[in-house]
């Protein structure tokens, strides 16, 4: 217990030490992730004797990528996207794997053993791929729904690989199509429940558990629906992750995707990050130093057919060349149920040792070499392209790419809605966050564009676009929670104009302080609103009241911070560090500041400001620092009840 124990947390230390490094030096988490596998393996310090061991706990991982993954692909845009699926997708898989079954058969002269082979070579990887085209925001453009198309395709095409080759075996081979029709029935089977559970089931389920508010219910219960949907399609002989995708597809349309999606995130990562360290463990190094050139030459065999392959295929499907190139390109690599069947066909005996070890060096050197390659995918493909007018990147219409909204609404309360009324008149695209999923509801049947979540989250900031987001208004008055989603966007947005709904004043340096643009009070507000009803009331020119009220604004409502309390204000402890009051200071005849000029006084030292000296019934405001305090002037402060205490206390006592 105690051994085990010291391994993990040997492996922890050398991954995070790893992770910081090459995040250091601008290079992908999954390749630090890899080389802590080695490390840790049986070839190196040997702290994992047997990386099968942890195989299930990193496989979720695979389920939770692929969950999250199924939230962004509704069930109208995968049947928009069938074409590509069982067009493309079909294509690859089959004729890939006869060319490699020929060249494996003129290699090891066995059926069953070609099979194993080329069912691994195959097959890309879906968990780098898309967490590589999820980290570059690809996964919405035309060549990455084609190369998710792709993935998912191979993950149906694992299912008879897997059945097959235990058959070919010897364990029975004359029921093989008997076994695959079975499969198939199964698989419709258990697609249509999960379906049918994602469209009636999962909405009432997860609009309950939102009403509650609370944080842990709702992780516990993405968590097991994800769980759940992958071990239900993993009983009926289907992978795990296909059905994680299946019940993330059910939930991609409704208004919790952002939220669900943030949630699984850290458990997500972590799990994934378990996941590569299990497959660097599986890597030889002596298989690497003496079998160096049958790994290269298999991996360029490998890369160069599939690569030519989908891309021939996207071409006749009438793809623009960049985006054929872009998919084909990200799918050269061999992936991890790749060795899920060498490690079944060895079992069963069909592959030596040898062989084994070539194909594992080929899947863990080409899923290092992907993340360079995505990250490297441009000029990539520029060059295959010989697109010498745009060699600056991929082509991409402007529909591929997914688009900021030009505003963005925290909180679609009574204020919310107001601001999104009058942006839908003006014709200004939006959306809203909010966390109330009463309301949400609503207003989705209403038609306005709001999702569920908490803005103060920033995956969930991210999923609605608020990187790019020029105007944002946060509309809720609460003032602790705004200074928690501003800190939020100014980390991911530094150039946004940022509206703050606040109560009152209370709060406004600390909000501008967090990143606020431009504070509106309510109460000012309604100060200003009511001025200019009275004013105009009054026969004071319309044009000279606006400018009046935008001078106010401008000021930061500079003459309307602090008010004389009454008997009514609230004089909570905690609240009183935040007001500002006004307080009037006569000056009697032996006050210690009689007779003292302005400049003579210290206000900084005193944390209060003076507003304005009334004298013989008239209010100055145009204060010199030549001006005398006289006997019977009354002194007008403004600053916090503690401050404005001792400077009343300093004027008259020194």
């Amino acid at each position: 217990m105690y051994g085990t124990f010291a391994s993990l947390l040997m492996l922890l230390a050398v991954a995070v030490v790893l992770v910081w490094a090459f995040r250091r030096i601008k290079l992908p988490a999954i390749l630090a992730y890899l080389t802590a596998g080695v490390i840790a393996g049986p070839d190196v310090m040997g702290w994992i004797a047997d990386p099968n061991e942890y195989h299930l706990i990193a496989e979720l991982g695979i389920v939770l990528l692929l969950f999250s993954l199924g939230l962004e692909f509704s069930l109208p845009k995968m049947l928009a996207m069938r074409r590509w699926v069982f067009g493309l997708g079909s294509a690859q898989v089959l004729v890939s794997l006869a060319l490699f079954m020929g060249l494996g058969l003129w290699l090891l002269d066995s059926s069953t053993a070609a099979l194993a082979v080329a069912g691994a070579l195959a097959l890309s990887s879906t968990a780098v791929v898309i967490k590589q085209l999820s980290e570059s925001s690809q996964t919405a453009t035309r060549r990455g729904q084609m190369t998710v198309a792709v993935l998912l395709f191979q993950d149906i095409a694992v299912v008879p690989l897997l059945i097959a080759i235990p058959l070919l075996a010897g364990q029975g081979s004359e029921n093989i199509v008997y076994s695959l029709l079975f499969a198939l029935l199964k698989g419709a089977a258990v697609i249509t429940v999960l379906m049918l559970i994602g469209k009636w089931v999962l909405p009432f389920l997860f609009r309950e558990i939102a009403r509650q508010r609370t944080d842990e219910l709702f992780v516990l219960a993405t968590l097991l629906v994800a769980l759940v949907a992958g071990g239900l399609t993993h009983l009926f002989g289907l992978s795990m992750a296909l059905g994680a995708f299946l019940a993330g597809m059910m939930l991609g349309e409704s208004k919790y995707k952002h939220q669900l999606e943030a949630d699984i995130r850290p458990f997500r990562d972590i799990l994934m990050g378990l996941f590569f360290t299990t497959v660097g463990m599986q890597l030889s190094l002596h298989a690497v130093v003496f079998e160096f050139h049958w790994i290269v030459a298999t991996l360029v065999v490998m890369a160069l057919v599939k690569i030519t392959l989908i891309q021939a295929v996207a071409r006749a499907m009438g793809e623009h060349r960049r985006d054929a190139w872009a998919s084909a390109v990200s799918l050269f690599q061999m992936g991890e149920f790749g060795f899920v069947l060498v490690s079944l066909a060895a079992s069963y005996g069909l592959l030596e040792p040898r062989i084994s070890s070539i194909l594992i060096g080929v899947g863990v050197l080409s899923m290092a070499m992907t993340p360079l390659v995505i990250q490297k995918l441009q000029p990539l493909v520029a060059f295959l392209a010989h697109d010498e007018a745009d060699s600056s990147g991929i082509h991409t219409d402007p529909s591929d790419e997914p688009q900021a909204p030009p505003a963005l609404i925290c909180g679609f309360g009574r204020v919310g809605q107001t601001v999104s009324r009058f942006l839908e008149a003006e014709g200004i695209k939006h959306v809203a966050i909010d966390n109330d999923p009463m309301r949400v509801q609503e207003a989705v049947a209403g038609g306005a564009k709001v999702y569920f979540g908490d803005s103060a989250k920033r995956d969930i900031l991210r999923a609605v676009g608020a990187q790019h987001a020029p105007l944002i208004i946060i509309s809720y008055a609460d003032d602790n929670y705004a200074i928690k989603t501003l800190k939020e966007i100014r980390a991911m947005n530094e150039d946004a104009f940022i509206l703050v709904r606040s109560r009152d004043d209370s709060r406004l340096t600390a909000l501008q302080d967090a990143g606020a643009s431009q504070v509106v009070p309510d109460t000012l507000e309604a100060s200003l609103m009511l001025i200019s009803h009275v004013l105009n009331r009054s026969g004071v020119p319309i044009r000279r009241i606006l400018t009046r009220l935008e001078q106010e604004r401008r000021n930061h409502y500079g003459d309307m911070h602090g008010f004389f309390p009454g008997s009514h204000t609230d004089m909570d402890p905690e609240r009183l560090e935040k007001l500002q009051f006004l307080h009037a200071v006569p000056l009697p005849q032996h006050a210690w500041a009689v007779g003292k000029s302005v400049e003579d006084l210290d206000w900084s030292q005193r944390n209060v400001e003076l507003k304005a000296i009334r004298r013989d019934d008239v209010e100055v405001t145009d204060l010199t620092d030549q001006i005398e305090l006289a006997v019977d002037d009354v002194v007008l402060l403004s600053g916090k009840p503690a401050a404005v205490e001792a400077a009343e206390r300093w004027l008259l006592e020194g």
